[in-house]
């Protein structure tokens, strides 16, 4: 039997319950940490329930800060909103110690090379693994229950330097079990995150249903046009991946892959989610992070990557913007990693250096 392994976990959402009941399943230890304080509370007289495809009921430990996180557990994930990333590193980083492994569950918009950077300003080297999804998909229900909806069969990664891949890979298995596709640096991972342009056609579709809080079946209201619109969103990714030379799954291999439903079109696989009980609810709530986050963390970067190489992604754009004026916000600058970055600046062949080795150089000034 394995040794078990103390991982932390930032975060206390549905994905961070449901990817400690997985671990807690698999005998190892889970600690969470609510950096708000709030999602923790009831676990302090409570366990946690986990339903659906995992049957668990523990009693977590919990962290109350950052620093208690880092230094009471071997490893640590961060698992909870890509809008809160960039605060929760800023956390963590002070603490974080010499190879300690750090799991970002999901990544988004070059996170790991900020945490990379964070790091070695302190002079430490700690491999960071970013994952394409997140391991489980579920919703947390009242106080101490967490519904999973799934385990995917499939999660893109790749570790930060690129030299530790074959350990962040094992690592990974040690905790998860076999269930990992090692993928060519942070700018594959970017353009292995399918959330953000699925999102932006279930929510741009069902704004409606968000707004009056209905309760609606996900999969169900995939009709065959939204999820035409989907499979077309998809195109432009894999467009921008080609020019990169990189692969990456297709919109039907990540249904497949992520959902256990047989390959047809993106609707017809919703529909078999739907009637096998595992389609989800969609969101209840215009303030969803399916427009609050995914459009700044995820479709921003799309565009961004897609002018780099100039396959420009239109349908992304457009969805950006028709949110933007939904919201009255803009979403094309709320993103706080490429703003720290100013990722913007940088070159191609800087940002592919980069999501290898974890080392992002500032540009050059130009000679006249």
């Amino acid at each position: 039997m394995k040794n078990p392994i103390r991982v932390g976990i930032a975060g206390a959402g549905s994905i961070a319950c449901g990817t400690a009941a997985l671990l807690h399943r698999n005998k190892h230890i889970p600690t969470l940490w609510s950096p708000s304080g709030q999602s923790t509370t009831a676990f302090e007289t409570k366990p946690l329930e986990a339903h659906g495809v995992i049957e668990e009921e523990f009693e977590p430990a919990i962290a109350h800060s950052a620093q208690e996180l880092v230094e009471k557990n071997d490893a640590l994930v961060i698992a909870l909103p890509a809008t809160g990333h960039k605060t929760v590193m800023d956390e963590l980083a002070p603490h974080i110690r010499e190879g300690q492994h750090v799991i970002i569950s999901s990544h988004a918009s070059f996170g790991a090379l900020y945490l990379t950077q964070a790091l070695a300003a302190r002079g430490i080297s700690a491999p960071i693994t970013a994952w394409g999804t997140t391991i489980v998909s579920g919703r947390r229900q009242e106080e101490t229950k967490v519904r999973v909806n799934t385990i995917r069969n499939r999660v893109d990664l790749c570790t930060v330097p690129e030299a530790g891949t074959d350990d962040g890979l094992a690592f990974c298995q040690n905790l998860f079990g076999d269930r990992f596709m090692p993928r060519d640096g942070l700018l594959a991972i970017t353009l292995s995150n399918l959330n953000p342009q699925n999102h932006l056609g279930i929510a741009l579709c069902n704004i409606t249903r968000m707004e009056h809080g209905e309760d609606w079946s996900q999969g169900l209201n995939v009709t065959p046009k939204v999820g035409r619109l989907m499979e077309k969103l998809d195109l432009e990714r894999l467009e921008i991946a080609r020019a990169l030379d990189l692969k990456v799954k297709t919109i039907f291999e990540h249904f497949h892959q992520s959902f256990h439903v047989p390959i047809g079109t993106i609707s017809e696989m919703n529909q078999q989610m739907h009637t096998h009980g595992y389609g989800g609810l969609g969101p209840a709530t215009a303030d969803s992070r399916y427009v609050t986050e995914d459009v700044p963390y995820g479709l921003q970067v799309t565009v961004v990557l897609g002018r780099l190489v100039e396959r420009p992604a239109t349908l992304h754009e457009a969805g950006i913007r028709l949110f933007s004026a939904m919201y009255d916000r803009e979403f094309a600058l709320e993103n706080e990693f490429l703003h720290a970055l100013d990722l913007e600046s940088f070159s191609l062949c800087d940002l592919q250096h980069a999501s290898r080795t974890g080392v992002l150089h500032r540009p050059s000034t130009p000679q006249t």
